[in-house]
């Protein structure tokens, strides 16, 4: 992974979710920057704000109140500003038709959320690379992981 900072959002409105993620991405080795909101309405005005640098990858979570992960999905790839985001969905549900239905809508990355804290870390360092290559790439690679 390259030495620059990478700004992460997530969008999660599980506290101990949201929690454990920034521990696990604080035990990394990756200089990055989080900022973290609790569902979709806050995602979409923090994304929608002038002042707010966009980030390098989005982890959004797929059930969330208010507007659930799908929807922002939807509602980022259709706005010229946000359309370029490498999105990664992070959900507990594993189903093969929600997880293609959601790459056609364009996710780039699709993760399983684990149970199991040290795996929440590998998954976590696995998809970084994988979801900023993204933002070099012209054609979006899409990938699934399971920890």
């Amino acid at each position: 992974m390259n030495e620059r900072q990478l700004n992460i959002l997530l969008a999660d409105d599980d506290f101990d979710d949201r929690f454990f993620f920034e521990k696990a991405l604080s035990e990394l080795p990756v200089i990055a920057a989080l900022t973290v909101v609790k569902d979709g309405q806050e995602l979409m005005q923090f994304l929608n704000e002038e002042t707010n640098t966009l980030p390098d990858v989005l982890f959004l979570d797929i059930n969330m109140p208010c507007k659930t992960g799908t929807e922002c999905l939807t509602e980022m790839k259709l706005n010229k500003k946000l359309k370029d985001i490498p999105v990664t969905m992070f959900s507990t549900s594993n189903s093969p038709e929600n997880i293609k239905m959601l790459f056609q809508k364009g996710a780039n990355v699709y993760i399983h959320k684990p149970n199991d804290f040290s795996k929440l870390k590998e998954i976590i360092f696995r998809a970084l690379p994988i979801s900023t290559e993204n933002i070099f790439s012209k054609t979006p690679i899409k990938y699934i992981l399971n920890a």
